[in-house]
């Protein structure tokens, strides 16, 4: 008789509930549309500079990876400022900086200059993610923070799938310096506009019962009150929490592994498509859109379906785990291309592959549930850091494997890869609980 009361209760709570958190998933997406546009206007505009400027496969690789320099080494720095800096502050600055950045790549030229500035993208870009791990975890319970973490993820791959062709295009109507100048500018924007209309849980338009069943389901609304100017530092106890368990390194490891393939879609895929199957840009460009579709459908079901598995009782574990190592497996298909001469089999391969990575995309969802309550933004960054030295690594070492005449050897070091991340959230997670500090 109580339970069924409780459970009356809940359900009334739930029904009474404003739909304030609605609003934020939505700017998140859009946040992570404009987020993944800037990351990956580089490698649309590449062929066309790299043909410009006379650039070997090296050069490539590293403009290409200038952006994961600073992006991953300022990953703890950038969770330090999240746990201080209010989403609202934090997020419109971020985003302001560096789509001034990417607007300035289309209008000075040169090779060094064009570094330079990709180095102050990844600088400013650095806490994007750790502050959506931020707002999601103050503004959603347990049981929705996958499917919402799926939807707002899904904004890297529809903000590619749609765009990229519109940029192929204007880089073809134009020059690739447009593509620059175009996306800053919509970048800015979104920085006024987020700053005009985001508030935490308690100072939204969220009523009493919406924050309630936040709270209720484990969403933390009360992170602001909780973080204070004068907190200390980050201490080496803190340090020592983050990279001294095991559960935490395998979903930092599985990161890596993960992001590995996202970035190679992001920065040598376009080119591969140019140089390797003889595509002209406009072409190339919607082709390229292809495996992005793939994505966006496997990470809006991962999201999903990972959250109806939470709610039909099925561990936490396995509702979390299950789709990231199928997607993982499902990767290993990229090495077919290796196998054929067929544009459109090149392009399933690729695409299942991506679909793969789509639908593993949910990895955040593992560290809201494992980081220790007290250290999200700092396990959230070391997270980031980790996986995303593939921004850094994948470019690189692609630009030295592959040759003038085969793309080979970069398809075989994805698989390989992706095959150490399988390994890491089988044998090094285990079981999912939050880790004590």
């Amino acid at each position: 008789m109580v339970q069924t009361q409780k459970i009356g209760a809940s359900t009334a709570v739930a029904t009474q509930a404003s739909k304030a958190r609605v609003l934020i998933a939505v700017m998140l997406f859009v946040t992570v549309v404009i987020n993944y546009m800037d990351r990956a206007n580089l490698s649309i505009a590449m062929p066309a500079i790299a043909d410009e400027m006379d650039l070997s496969k090296a050069q490539q690789g590293l403009l290409l990876s200038a952006f994961g320099w600073t992006y991953a080494a300022l990953q703890i720095p950038g969770g330090w400022l999240v746990d201080r800096i209010p989403p609202r502050l934090l997020y419109p600055a971020c985003l302001i900086l560096w789509s001034v950045a990417t607007a300035f790549m289309g209008i000075i030229g040169g090779f060094v200059a064009l570094i330079a500035l990709r180095l102050l993208v990844g600088v400013f870009e650095a806490p994007a993610y750790p502050i959506n791990n931020r707002v999601a975890t103050a503004w959603y319970p347990e049981r929705e923070r996958a499917t919402v973490i799926g939807f707002y993820t899904s904004g890297q791959f529809i903000g590619l799938a749609l765009l990229t062709p519109f940029l192929s295009w204007l880089q073809s109507v134009l020059s690739w310096h447009w593509v620059f100048i175009v996306t800053g500018v919509i970048g800015a924007g979104w920085g006024l506009v987020w700053y005009a209309f985001y508030r935490e849980p308690r100072d939204s338009r969220a009523n009493e019962a919406e924050i309630d069943l936040i709270r209720e389901g484990g969403g933390l609304v009360d992170l602001v009150e909780e973080q204070q100017p004068e907190r200390p530092a980050v201490t080496r106890t803190d340090v020592a929490t983050v990279l001294g368990r095991r559960k935490l390194w395998g979903i930092y490891l599985g990161q890596f592994c993960l992001t590995s393939t996202l970035w190679f879609f992001l920065t040598w895929f376009p080119t591969y498509l140019v140089e390797y199957r003889g595509m002209d840009y406009i072409k190339s460009g919607f082709l390229a859109s292809l495996p992005f579709v793939a994505a966006l459908v496997g990470v809006l079901f991962s999201g999903v379906f990972s959250d109806f598995l939470l709610k039909k009782g099925v561990s936490l574990g396995v509702a979390r785990k299950g789709p990231i190592i199928v997607g993982l497996l499902l990767t290993v298909a990229m090495i077919g291309a290796n196998f054929t001469d067929s544009t459109t089999m090149v392009i399933l391969f690729l695409s299942i592959a991506f679909f793969g990575n789509g639908l593993a995309s949910i990895t955040w969802s593992l560290v809201s549930a494992l980081a220790p309550e007290r250290l999200l933004g700092l396990t959230g960054g070391m997270f980031n850091f980790i996986g995303n030295l593939s921004s850094i690594a994948t470019p690189i070492v692609i630009g030295l494997l592959v040759t003038d005449d085969s793309f080979a050897p970069g398809f075989v070091y994805m698989t390989v890869v992706t095959a150490v991340g399988i390994a890491s959230y089988v044998f090094l997670v285990g079981r999912v609980e939050r880790v004590r500090s």
